[in-house]
């Protein structure tokens, strides 16, 4: 499972690479409404990803990392987060 969370965490950072082109120099007229509309709706997603996981990430050693890493990888850092909390209680 680990190798699908880098891969989405791997395809979210092109899709971003992408909208970020996109702004920098717009395409042709229909993709470039497109982009910009995808990208808006996935940083609308990721930010309420945050605030609903915001009170998980205060006990952690790097919070503002973490926020930072939902805004641009969401669910894909989120389930990473997980996995790593689970295998710190095994390990108590």
């Amino acid at each position: 499972m680990k190798f699908f969370w880098g891969l989405g965490k791997l395809l979210t950072l092109l899709f971003w690479a992408v909208v970020l082109t996109n702004l920098l120099k717009p395409l042709v007229n229909p993709f470039d409404l497109l982009i910009n509309l995808a990208g808006s709706l996935l940083a609308l997603t990721h930010l309420l990803e945050l605030m609903l996981f915001n009170g998980s990430l205060r006990g952690r050693p790097h919070p503002w990392r973490d926020r930072l890493y939902i805004l641009l990888f969401g669910m894909f850092h989120v389930q990473t987060l997980r996995t790593s909390r689970e295998r710190d209680i095994h390990h108590a």
